[in-house]
């Protein structure tokens, strides 16, 4: 019963369910909130990533015989993930938020994210301390720096916007090659890998593919907001049916992407960037878009994605 409890807080945790929500909060709900938060939880993966590579931790189940494994991974450990995304993302949200129960829902939910993770036996508690103080951090910095570098980015001339998203996916590529040719040669050891294979799990040799899928989706997300930046944001607000009439235009978009016949669940590096960056321009650009022209949105006056001052005066909730 308790495990299972911890499964499902877990789950929440994850980018396999926060990543669909944040989608339809920014189809759907608050695009400029959903937009901020799309960056931000890009580069806390795309950090993360560089990060486990750099400490290639194991986790406690590799090497303790008295943890119980209720879930199998065979990254490595440090920092959390779950406990970083939960920092990131709901700290970010309490703190552009004055009312009290955003606090303290969000306080809920990171400390119940972090204690899943040991209690599922896949992170120690250092591994979570870390994870929460990492995306504590970036939720801070992203509070401290939109307001200021947002605006900057928008005066730019489109394709030096485009440049600009290449150069940053670039750069955090290039963090993560780094840390992936500082393991080179590296084998997994012995206990390791029979710990991940009596879990029920498979130890695959380190690769550049994760970290090449989570720069090509930040490279889509700051390109694609650039190019919406530059056509107009649309607005969410509408009938009941037209917002959600918004998710099965957006999936078939997202259909149409793997129907290209792309080499998905490769461990080549090209394909898992090609195919992030596809993705994240279709839901950032290409959906919003087609929402406008098939009447499904309106096209707002174009204007930066925040001014200084606007994160002090909104609220999330």
């Amino acid at each position: 019963m308790l495990t299972g409890f911890m499964q499902l807080i877990s789950f929440i945790g994850s980018a396999a369910l926060f990543v669909p929500l944040l989608v339809v909060v920014f189809w759907c709900v608050d695009t400029r909130l959903g937009a901020r938060l799309a960056v931000l939880m890009s580069v806390s993966g795309l950090l993360n990533n560089v990060l486990k590579l750099t400490f290639n931790e194991p986790r406690p189940f590799w090497t303790d015989p008295s943890v119980t494994a209720h879930e199998v991974r065979d990254s490595f450990g440090m920092p959390s993930g779950h406990a970083q995304s939960a920092g990131a993302l709901y700290g970010y949200l309490a703190l552009r938020s004055v009312r009290r129960a955003v606090w303290a829902i969000a306080t809920v939910m990171v400390l119940m994210i972090g204690v899943s993770r040991v209690y599922l036996g896949v992170h120690s508690v250092g591994q979570v301390l870390a994870g929460w103080a990492i995306g504590l951090t970036l939720a801070v910095l992203a509070l401290w720096g939109a307001p200021r570098l947002v605006p900057l980015w928008a005066r730019q001339p489109l394709m030096f916007q485009f440049a600009l998203s290449l150069a940053v996916s670039g750069l955090c590529l290039a963090a993560s090659w780094t840390a992936v040719r500082s393991l080179d040669g590296w084998r997994w050891p012995e206990p390791w890998a029979r710990a991940i294979v009596d879990a029920g799990g498979s130890p695959e040799p380190v690769s550049q593919y994760a970290g090449a899928s989570a720069a090509g989706a930040l490279f889509g997300v700051l390109a694609g907001l650039s190019c919406l930046n530059a056509r107009g944001w649309f607005e969410t607000g509408g009938e009941t049916w037209r917002r959600l009439a918004r998710i099965p235009v957006g999936v078939l978009g997202v259909v149409v992407i793997y129907g290209l016949g792309l080499p998905f669940g490769t461990a080549d590096p090209v394909p898992g960037f090609v195919i992030q960056a596809l993705l994240s321009l279709w839901v950032a650009a290409g959906a919003p878009e087609a929402f406008v022209r098939l009447g499904l949105a309106t096209r707002s006056t174009p204007r930066p994605l925040t001014r200084p001052g606007e994160e002090l005066t909104e609220t999330p909730l």
